[in-house]
């Protein structure tokens, strides 16, 4: 059984942090289907320095995601175990994530995310610092390095092994490279090769095939899977039967209209149906994707403003799949 800290964690699956997805009902949503941890969007450490009321709701979480990791990024060694304080005495979160791996450029300028991979004794200090001011297990996601030129992993995980860091998880690409071109999982076994702690290997894992291709080459510890579960958490479901014994069956058309529509009703309750339909508008595409005529109806679910708005079209949706895969069994 893997363990972070003193943490143990059912399987080795691992929801990742994605950016306005990762909110609490997403996060749960994961553990319901099978998930052993999951991580939450980035949570900025100025922000909660400054006492930004909006921040201080991402740190919010639900009694069914636990157990759950809430993510800090920042720059400062001082801010940032100022935030983990704040984590500490204010959440029930299991573990503090740091993110030393995100590549979008605001991040950048910020010196934060990715940057720090060009930046080992700061990352030591940062690391250090949190886990310096947190009784709960510190954990850090980094990327491969900089760029081609640049590769740090191996450096900075074992520096966050030295300052106290419980497990690192590996994105296998640069930060050069965005979220382009292919994962490289040779830097993931590096860094596994490297240090004692658990070790998560992450990026572009979205079939059985592909998680069983990060365990066989990697070596890691467990993976964590960021956009091969949009709009499809039943991948969590196949990853467990293909790794733990047991059956899987694909969902069929139902289930996957029903899971829209349920989700959005949760999102909706969390956070008030406005909010959580101008966020369906975005995301709504991806449960259906792949369905047959699904092109259609996923140009007028980008659309809607209503609980009833949506469930009219799924409804909808469904009596035409319904005749669809009616005539197909004639």
């Amino acid at each position: 059984m893997l363990k972070i800290g003193p943490l143990e964690l059912k399987n080795r699956l691992i929801a990742a942090p994605l950016a306005g997805i990762s909110n609490p009902v997403y996060r749960q949503m994961c553990h319901d289907y099978g998930a052993a941890l999951s991580v939450s969007e980035m949570i900025s450490d100025k922000a909660l320095h400054y006492q930004n009321a909006r921040t201080q709701d991402m740190c919010a979480t639900l009694p069914g995601e636990h157990p759950v990791a809430l993510q800090l990024f920042g720059s400062d060694p001082d801010t940032m175990a100022e935030a983990a304080e704040y984590l500490s005495a204010n959440t029930d979160c299991d573990i503090i994530d740091i993110n030393m791996g995100c590549p979008v450029q605001k991040v950048i300028k910020a010196h934060s995310g990715s940057w720090l991979m060009q930046k080992p004794e700061l990352a030591y200090d940062i690391i250090k610092a949190v886990k310096d001011h947190t009784d709960r297990p510190v954990t850090v996601k980094i990327r491969a390095g900089w760029d081609k030129d640049h590769i740090t992993c191996v450096q900075i995980a074992q520096l966050a092994e030295k300052a106290g860091a419980s497990a690192v998880t590996v994105h296998g690409r640069t930060r050069g490279q965005l979220y382009a071109g292919k994962s490289d999982n040779r830097y993931i076994r590096m860094v596994k090769e490297a240090v004692s702690v658990p070790v998560i290997g992450n990026g572009d894992i979205r079939t059985v095939q592909d998680a069983q291709r990060m365990f066989e080459e990697t070596g890691c510890d467990a993976i964590m899977i960021g956009r091969g579960l949009l709009g499809r958490p039943y991948f969590l479901q196949e990853l467990n039967a293909a790794f733990e014994g047991g059956s899987y069956r694909e969902p069929d058309y139902n289930e996957r209209l029903d899971l829209t529509y349920e989700y959005a009703v949760k999102l909706c309750e969390y956070e008030s149906e406005y909010t959580g339909m101008c966020m369906m508008r975005s995301m709504a595409a991806w449960y259906i994707s792949g369905l047959p005529y699904a092109a259609g109806y996923k140009n007028r679910l980008c659309q809607v403003n209503t609980l009833r708005e949506m469930k009219d079209i799924l409804e909808e949706f469904r009596m035409k799949l319904k005749a669809e895969y009616s005539v197909s069994e004639d």
